[in-house]
């Protein structure tokens, strides 16, 4: 036991130093990123290498229904082999214990990769990159909400309470005394995150009522989606300390802008040199191969980046969220933005991506999209000028449209894995039946005596 916690990371070791470990979190993310998995006593997990859980798990829609996605044998829930990766050991320090949580990767009795494991999908994405001596590097911003406590699905959502006693303002961007009245809140995941071994790169109060921003270091790929994916338990165990939801629906609240999850890229070499800048420090053409695979593929991938039908209610004019795959330099009204950086940080923010999107998928849907563009040899359209909300909307309005072109986009999902492909098409499809029982309050209201 003591052995096997000397080789825990360091910030898991510090959070222990002390205590005895009770728990162990033994975790994977499912396809919308809810942590399934199983806890179980340290001792036990000391002695074992792997644990089961049936592959049905990723079959399963957001409501908790079952979509018809098995293999050819049919819905017999054969079980997966699920082994740790020590490297994402991080504390639980919101339990009454101490606990530590471990993501484990996900492989079928053979030893193969499940395909359809959110992880496993990125992991494809990023070999390919790495098997053309390239290596992606990746720094997401979460944006959030947080809210009222909200136990009656009839009700809208409203904002919480600050410390001043009164509901959260819109229209406060940037405003430090707004962050203010979430100190408490705020408090608490820094705490969280330093105890889990996270850098925060910055945190502030975006346009919506109790809307939050935060911002993480870029790095590797799959280590920023684990932070992505632990963050989301951490933010909302940190908001019921202090009576409030943290909500990361991509349109919460009637009015207020959407929440994003913006993903910065740049490409580096063997050497360690950013790709999208020359000896020169020019843009080269793989800068703008990248850009033109976003605009290219990101259409077809849309269905990964905004996976539910609330999801497209944030794609509205003017309401800070982009409605085309228009391209620009530091120009945050195009749905491809470059920032300004000098050419070692060169990179390409994609802004259309939602927060409701699993992290995984996200940025394994993003850099797919660059990928193609880079190996195909894309051309972007002329860099947009102005204000890119006057320009034609290009993107799918809706889910159903997303996922027809999800499935006819067999580029792409040769990128993402073919096996995925079918399952995350089939999930959501039947996930979009069930909204379909859904009668809501804007069809009673002028649909119930006036058609």
């Amino acid at each position: 036991m003591s052995d096997w916690i000397a080789a825990l990371p360091k910030h898991a070791r510090a959070y222990l130093a002390g205590h005895g470990l009770d728990e162990v979190e033994c975790i994977v993310s499912d396809l919308p990123g809810i942590a399934r998995g199983k806890a179980v006593p340290a001792s036990k997990f000391a002695k074992q290498t792997q644990f089961f859980l049936p592959n049905s798990i990723y079959f399963q829609t957001i409501t908790g229904g079952w979509a018809e996605a098995a293999a050819p044998e049919g819905f017999v829930e054969p079980d997966m082999i699920l082994k740790p990766d020590m490297s994402t050991a991080s504390a639980a320090p919101w339990t009454a214990d101490w606990t530590l949580q471990v993501i484990h990767d996900a492989y079928d009795r053979n030893g193969a990769a499940i395909p359809f494991a959110p992880r496993n999908v990125l992991k494809r994405v990023v070999d390919l990159y790495t098997a053309r001596g390239w290596t992606p590097i990746v720094a997401p911003e979460m944006e959030f909400y947080l809210v009222a406590p909200n136990i009656d699905p009839g009700q809208s959502i409203q904002p919480m309470m600050g410390r001043s006693g009164r509901p959260a303002a819109a229209r406060q961007a940037y405003s430090m005394s707004a962050v203010d009245e979430f100190g408490p809140v705020i408090d608490d995941i820094y705490d969280f995150a330093e105890a889990q071994g996270f850098e925060i790169d910055g945190i502030t109060h975006e346009g919506g009522a109790g809307q939050l921003e935060i911002n993480l270091r870029h790095g590797d790929p799959v280590r920023l989606a684990d932070e992505v994916f632990f963050f989301k338990r951490l933010i909302r165990e940190a908001a019921l300390k202090h009576n409030c939801f943290a909500t990361f629906m991509a349109k919460p609240i009637e009015g207020e802008p959407g929440s994003a999850m913006h993903i910065h890229h740049s490409v580096l070499d063997a050497d360690g040199n950013n790709i999208f800048s020359g000896q020169n420090d020019e843009e080269t053409p793989h800068f703008f191969n990248f850009i033109g695979g976003l605009q290219t593929h990101l259409p077809s991938a849309i269905a990964l980046l905004a996976p539910y039908v609330n999801s497209y209610r944030r794609y509205v004019k003017d309401q800070a969220a982009p409605i085309n795959l228009e391209w620009a330099r530091d120009n945050r009204t195009t749905g491809i933005r470059i920032p300004i950086a000098d050419p070692p940080g060169r990179r390409v923010e994609n802004r259309l991506a939602g927060m409701d999107c699993n992290p995984y998928l996200g940025i394994a849907a993003s850099l797919a999209c660059g990928y193609l563009g880079m190996v195909r040899g894309d051309t972007p359209q002329e860099p947009f000028s102005g204000d890119a909300y006057q320009a034609e909307e290009d993107i799918p309005r809706d889910l159903y449209s997303a996922l027809d072109l999800f499935d006819e986009a067999s580029e792409l999902q040769e990128v993402l894995g073919p096996d995925f492909g079918r399952v995350y098409s089939i999930v959501k499809r039947e996930e979009y039946d069930e909204f379909l029982h859904v009668i809501s309050p804007w069809e009673r209201e002028h649909l119930l005596m006036n058609v």
